[in-house]
């Protein structure tokens, strides 16, 4: 697979610039970010989006910061709230506002976030690859007792390379056991209201020649019950010390539907998206409400232009929860670059003994 990145440092050392994944899968449109309101504004309307690209886009903002010559501690903060469910984002930013208190000028202030920004983003790439070989044991299993037919994999959301600088989280086993020349398709839910999936996630494994294909969200169940799933694979944005893990909304969903079945359901994260403070996920992790105007309205292409339209009557109103929380009684396991574990804090703890 080429090597692709969603953000990267401008040679001017002055700009971060990203793609902005709005546009996607029919524009492929570049932004430029040189301020922290740039980079609030890219995280608040998903210019950025996916749990470790927002950390690493938080932290080239704090970057930024240094360059004008703002307070950092009032940047991270206006960073932070930019969305609140994604741990990640909190993680960066701290982890740069730590590294700062080493500096004393403002040269090497500007030195060290843009060394730790650049660390950062190597760490979660790492994480992403690790995270694919571990995974990839789990396609290996299914294909030998499937004695080497197609591996049917459901994913929901986009947890690729566009949400984690390279590989993914969710697609990271997906990437590798297709390098391998393995026989793998994959169930590409559509993830409404904004179609993650069917814009981002089919995009990625179109481009990547990896088989899919995209259905609407709700025929995840459908498909399990006449097995043409052996495994569901997603990504999180948050992920409890305890087991629970926020994902997009409808992940819940698809959990219920593969224990049902009997399908392995498996969340595939850094440890950048564990909150080693919380234990409850449903009660705890919070849950961001986004504007209503993303279920009433749907944006396409008609061949020539984006257009957008509304799809709902006028007068009716919209709820638009953005994640919601999968149990950890209903999750098979973690894929970590670390390994394997059970969604149960001793095994959580087995691989993490101290927080990342």
């Amino acid at each position: 697979m080429k090597v692709l990145r969603p953000i990267w440092l401008d040679k001017d050392l002055k700009t971060v610039q990203v793609i902005d994944q709005r546009r996607l899968p029919h524009q492929c449109v570049v932004q430029n970010l040189r301020t922290v309101s740039d980079t609030v504004r890219a995280i608040q309307n998903m210019t950025v989006r996916g749990a470790p690209l927002i950390g690493v886009t938080g932290a080239y903002g704090m970057y930024l910061a240094a360059l004008s010559g703002e307070d950092l501690e009032a940047a991270g903060r206006r960073i932070k709230v930019a969305r609140p469910t994604a741990v990640n984002l909190f993680w960066a930013v701290d982890r740069v506002l730590a590294a700062v208190q080493k500096a004393s000028t403002r040269e090497e202030t500007i030195r060290i976030t843009r060394n730790q920004a650049e660390r950062i983003t190597e760490f979660e790439i790492e994480n992403c690859r690790q995270i694919g070989l571990h995974g990839l044991e789990l396609i290996e299993e299914i294909a030998r007792k499937k004695n080497g037919a197609a591996v049917n994999i459901l994913t929901h959301c986009n947890a690729g390379w566009l949400a984690c600088v390279e590989y993914g989280t969710a697609t990271a086993p997906i990437y590798a056991a297709h390098e391998l020349g393995m026989d793998v398709h994959v169930w590409v839910d559509e993830t409404r209201p904004l179609n993650q999936g069917a814009r981002l996630t089919a995009w990625e494994l179109e481009k990547a020649g990896v088989r899919h294909t995209v259905i609407c969200d709700n025929a995840g169940g459908h498909l399990m019950q006449r097995r043409m799933v052996d495994i569901v694979i997603v990504g999180s944005d948050r992920a409890t010390a305890a087991g629970d893990a926020a994902n997009k909304i409808g992940t819940y969903l698809k959990a219920l539907a593969a224990r049902d079945n009997g399908i392995p359901f498996y969340v595939a994260l850094p440890s950048s998206t564990f909150d080693w403070n919380l234990r409850d996920g449903v009660r705890e992790i919070p849950i961001e409400n986004r504007n209503a105007d993303e279920v009433r309205f749907v944006d396409g292409f008609d061949g020539k232009n984006p257009v957008r339209v509304r799809i709902t009557p006028e007068k009716s109103p919209a709820a638009n929860p953005a994640f919601d929380v999968t149990p950890a009684r209903l999750i098979t396991g973690f894929i970590t670059e670390r390994g394997i574990c059970r969604a149960d804090e001793q095994d959580i703890r087995r691989l993490f003994p101290r927080p990342a």
